[in-house]
Formats: structure tokens, sequence, C-alpha cells
């Protein structure tokens, strides 16, 4: 049995109030509902959104590798 592996990459973005570890903590716990076998992931892009001259939220799009199963 070999030890390659064959991954899929997902690109998603998560949200937070608190910070940008909340936000990447929140995506990758939503998408581990569903997708098995996560096994890294790659911050791509990091953005706020400004309210009333304050940080409203915090967005952080990833891309998520999961691992298929042979």
């Amino acid at each position: 049995m070999s030890d390659d592996k064959v991954y899929a990459v997902s690109k998603i973005v998560g949200t937070s109030k608190n910070s940008i570890e909340d936000a990447i903590q929140n995506a990758i716990g939503t998408a581990a509902q569903s997708l098995k076998n996560l096994d890294w992931f790659t911050v791509c892009e990091t953005r706020g959104y400004i309210q009333e001259g304050k940080v409203a939220w915090y967005q952080v799009t990833i891309e998520l590798g999961f691992r298929y199963q042979k």
C-alpha cells in the first residue's frame, strides 16, 4: 500500500466579530461538520468590515485541503 495521498481543495470564508483567529476557527469548525479528512489550510486573504469607525467583523478566506480515502 502506497503512502501517497490525493487531496481536494475547497475555498471558504470564515467570519468573526472577535479576531482573525476566531474567523479561521469558525471556518474550519463549520467545514469539519461536513468534510472528512481535513489536513491543512492556507490563509489566502484577510479583510475586515468597518462600522461607525470601528472594526465590526473580521473575514478570512482560506483554502482547505482534505484527503481522499483510497
